[in-house]
């Protein structure tokens, strides 16, 4: 498999080869959805909380008596069937959200992902990218420039003017290759790669 290089101008000047073992795989779109689904579920948080009826407010008298008044017989109001009562099954903040995705799946997964992304033209390597100051607008115009609207950026180190002049982009990320996560991945519509960047992945996925 090759990739394109691309110049600062986002022109693809040669190619550079890669693996087929990560960039030449079979789209596996179970696999894929699998992993993604995972990494969202472990980002959650259990932070949702209901009461039940051990926990509203209200008392414990009961409402009337239990015969012949022609209604349905009731203990309490804070009970799960009536209005502002308890839940039955409330939900609790220790509640785990968490899916376990053995470690070769989750590297097939990302293998795959990268491969679909090289048979679309969606993924580029470049040799460096670098801007002279923190500024926003010199990334933006650098990436405009090179034709990248929303891009997700893979590079080696993370240079601070680079960090600093990508925080007020939306479409715009910029991480290190143990940081490529598979959400981001299919997120972006553009993927580049530093060339360093690149050799670590092939070690990391090898």
């Amino acid at each position: 498999m090759e990739l394109k290089l691309l110049n600062d101008s986002g022109v693809a000047a040669s190619n550079v080869a890669a693996p087929d073992t990560i960039f030449g795989r079979d789209y596996n779109e179970a696999l894929i959805h699998q992993v993604v689904v995972a990494y969202q579920a472990n980002a959650r948080s259990g932070n949702r909380k209901q009461k039940d009826r051990e926990e509203v407010h209200h008392t414990t008298k009961k409402p009337w008596r239990q015969k012949g008044t022609g209604r349905a017989r009731a203990g309490m109001s804070s009970s799960p069937l009536w209005r502002g009562g308890g839940r039955i099954f409330p939900n609790s903040p220790d509640e785990n959200f968490s899916h376990k995705v053995n470690k070769k799946m989750y590297r097939a997964g990302i293998c795959s992902i990268l491969s679909q992304l090289a048979r679309e033209g969606r993924l580029s390597v470049i040799e460096n990218l670098s801007i002279e100051a923190p500024k926003t607008k010199l990334l933006s115009q650098k990436l405009k420039g090179m034709g990248f609207d929303s891009v997700l950026v893979i590079t080696d180190s993370l240079e601070e003017n680079l960090l600093l002049a990508s925080r007020n982009l939306p479409n715009v990320l910029i991480v290190e290759p143990r940081h490529a996560d598979p959400l981001s991945l299919v997120f972006y519509k553009k993927i580049l790669i530093t060339k360093l960047a690149l050799a670590q992945i092939e070690e990391m996925l090898a």
